[in-house]
């Protein structure tokens, strides 16, 4: 993660940063497509929100909260554990578009953040999709 990404800047800081991991575990709770994913977390959300927050801070290019207590991501190997296929990912999807949706205004930065949790939520995928 680098501190040369401007989009922790563009999304308004660390307070609107909160307010995302808050939607987004929200919809998590109450999506019914997200109940899958849902049963993967731990029913306390609260852990998950404060090192999911440090994580999109640094990850946004805010200060590296993230890294200073819990070293690199290392994403595909934390995820690993958990069965991670296209249904997951799209799950994941839906609660962070809805979330983006009612915390970023700006439809341009909106749009380039859901291109960069795509391209995140896809490469965590570690199951192969189900036959067509």
């Amino acid at each position: 993660m680098t501190q040369s990404n401007p989009h922790f800047v563009a999304v308004g800081g660390q307070a609107v940063v909160a307010q995302l991991v808050e939607r987004f575990y929200h919809h998590m709770d109450t999506l019914e497509a997200a109940q899958g994913i849902r049963a993967l977390h731990p029913p306390d959300l609260g852990p998950v929100k404060t090192v999911f927050e440090r994580f999109l801070v640094e990850w946004l290019g805010g200060p590296p909260l993230y890294s200073s207590e819990r070293g690199h991501p290392r994403l595909r190997r934390r995820h690993f554990p958990f069965p991670i296929g296209a249904s997951e990912r799209d799950a994941w999807m839906l609660c962070m578009r809805t979330a983006l949706v009612e915390v970023v205004s700006d439809e341009a930065l909106r749009a380039e953040l859901e291109a960069a949790f795509f391209r995140t939520a896809d490469f965590m995928r570690n199951q192969a999709d189900p036959p067509a």
